[in-house]
């Protein structure tokens, strides 16, 4: 496949151009706020796109009963980008119990770092803070009050159902994977579309393979805190151009360095805390992409239920695409 475009690496944005970008996205809520301009809808942000309707109509992507997960597995041994692995370990059965007469059983017991750099996570909306604030202006100060908490993990609680739509960044590139450092701008979204005859629409749960999870497996692991490809933030216009409710990504979403010199994580601030949009971070779709390829289409029933724990800023994920 011919690379459409030299890749936008390492294009940098202002700290006042970010601000005007954010403030725009803000404003563009989707329509129902208060004359206050707060979100009435029980704070649920872009997910205000996922109408009853629009799940019900995902149902007709299922055609060939084929179920993907969109999860790597989780890390349970240091590494270059998971200082800090899942801490996992069997509990049980007692020693003598494995062979003993009777009933017994076999424990385990598992804690993990949610928001790392390996594990496969979903973020709640008040998992990023900006100007002391989370989404819809709620303050940071107290994460236990009635506001902060309303944007938690419990919002998700009923799971996320819809239509999910992968574009394959570095396939219509030309290439394995976008390197280290590599932003996905808004016209590698549409030539993705493109080369892939599909369309994002409202509701829709977007998900960006910048091939992250390849290159880690061909190459090895690489501390991923300082170098990795994501989103620019310009591509968040076309997130809210097209109403989007979700976005995932194999990478962390965020380009590091980062395009803005004075903001660590512009994409998060942008989805997140301006937008009110669910992050999925570190999925895996190498077997969704040889999915897709044999199936013809890159749209799919997608299926998150993240773990019940009201209160918390997000869980381990294991998205299921259904083609």
């Amino acid at each position: 496949m011919a690379r459409h475009h030299e890749p936008p690496a390492g294009r940098r944005m202002s700290a006042q151009d970010f601000r005007a970008l954010y403030e725009r996205l803000r404003a563009a809520d989707p329509a129902g706020r208060d004359p206050a301009g707060r979100d009435p809808d029980g704070r649920r942000g872009a997910l205000r796109h996922l109408t009853p309707a629009r799940v019900a109509a995902a149902a007709a992507e299922v055609r060939l009963g084929h179920t993907v997960s969109l999860a790597a597995p989780i890390e349970t041994r240091p590494g270059p980008d998971d200082p800090e692995p899942a801490e996992y370990r069997v509990t049980g059965p007692a020693p003598g119990e494995a062979t003993a007469d009777g009933l017994h059983f076999a424990l385990d017991r598992f804690a993990m770092n949610v928001h790392g750099d390996a594990d496969s996570h979903l973020d709640a909306l008040n998992h990023v803070i900006f100007d002391g604030e989370l989404y819809d202006g709620v303050p940071a100060g107290d994460t236990a009050a009635a506001g902060a908490r309303s944007l938690s993990l419990d919002a998700v609680r009923d799971g996320i159902v819809g239509r999910g739509v992968l574009l394959d960044v570095p396939r219509s590139r030309g290439v394995p994977w976008l390197e280290p450092g590599e932003n996905v701008t808004a016209g590698d979204l549409t030539a993705a579309e493109a080369a892939q005859g599909v369309r994002v629409g409202p509701g829709d749960l977007l998900l960006v393979r910048v091939g992250h999870r390849r290159r880690r497996a061909e190459l090895g692991a690489w501390e991923a805190a300082r170098a990795r490809a994501g989103l620019h933030p310009d591509a968040l216009s076309f997130l809210a151009e097209r109403e989007v409710a979700v976005l995932g990504g194999d990478g962390n979403n965020d380009t590091a360095p980062g395009a803005v010199a004075d903001v660590a994580f512009p994409v998060h601030v942008l989805a997140v805390q301006a937008m009110g949009m669910h992050l999925m971070d570190y999925l895996s779709f190498e077997e969704l992409v040889t999915a897709c390829e044999r199936a013809g289409r890159w749209s799919f029933l997608c299926v998150v239920a993240p773990l019940r724990l009201p209160g918390a800023t997000g869980s381990p994920v294991n998205p299921i695409a259904v083609l």
